[in-house]
């Protein structure tokens, strides 16, 4: 794909100003959850001045990671609370990041300070799922993909057994002659390093890539690649579509504890 058909694409599909009934009914619905299921707030990285919600389920186990979208430059975690319903509906718990975001830091730093808080819930002593939205599903395809112990060595390699990436983009550089990457400032050469598609598999993992059904091609074809790619070199792939889902509405499963999305990743914390 050209780089002015992505552009277009991402005007048209995912610009997050341009859907404010749809970002203040997520606003609307993650206060009613934190008022009704208050979080645990944990801070993390320097100064500990990044903040992770965690949403407890009623039983231990593995936790599950959801990182929000916005680009790398829109939202944080509170938007997102209303993610955590699914799961706690079954005793699972959510933990839900916030992160520092673009021009204000690179993408570099984002997927540094995503590594930050896997090390700080680390200290929970429970194996790491992690899932994510958009910007969110790139940044969980890279907590998949990171050797923990060359990151800290008291880590294990297993920290994060799984990644359930939600609409994801996995391959950057095609953002790099778009006016989307005014507030990125990649080059492609920091395109390239950012993007978990070109990093090494992480072999005996496991990845589900999905996107919504009315989601763009881009969107569908990124999925498909990192899945094929990723697949061929040992790691548990899945490709799937959420019906008649757009970019946005393709995490709405994860606020209903009966959806099969919400089964699957429930499926993934028994692995």
């Amino acid at each position: 794909m050209s780089e002015i058909d992505y552009e277009v694409e991402y005007n048209n599909r995912a610009r997050v100003p341009e859907n404010p009934a749809l970002m203040a009914g997520w606003a609307r619905d993650s206060a009613a959850y934190r008022e009704q299921h208050p979080p645990r707030r944990l801070s993390y990285g320097p100064g500990s001045r990044n903040v992770i919600d965690l949403f407890e389920g009623d039983r231990g186990g593995p936790l599950v990671v959801f990182i929000h979208g916005g680009y790398w430059q829109a939202l944080d975690g509170s938007s997102s609370s209303h993610c955590a319903r699914g799961l706690n509906g079954h005793g699972i718990s959510v933990a839900v990041p916030s992160y520092d975001l673009c021009p204000h830091v690179s993408i570099s730093d984002i997927i540094s300070e995503m590594r930050a808080a896997c090390r700080e819930l680390a200290k929970l002593g429970r194996p790491l799922v992690v899932s994510g939205h958009s910007a969110g599903g790139h940044l969980a395809a890279c907590m998949l993909a990171t050797d923990w112990p060359v990151y800290d060595a008291a880590l294990p390699n297993n920290l994060v057994r799984a990644a359930y990436a939600i609409s994801g983009l996995f391959e950057l550089e095609p953002l790099v002659g778009t006016s989307i990457n005014k507030a990125l400032g990649l080059d492609r050469d920091a395109a390239r390093a950012a993007s978990p598609l070109l990093w090494k598999a992480p072999a005996g993992a496991t990845l589900d890539a999905v996107v919504g059904g009315a989601e763009s091609a881009e969107y569908h074809r990124q999925s498909r690649t990192i899945a094929d790619v990723w697949g061929s070199a040992g790691v548990a792939t899945r490709f799937g579509t959420v019906p008649d889902a757009n970019h946005f509405t393709a995490i709405a499963p994860l606020a209903d504890p009966e959806s099969a999305m919400v089964a699957r990743l429930k499926q993934l914390t028994q692995i």
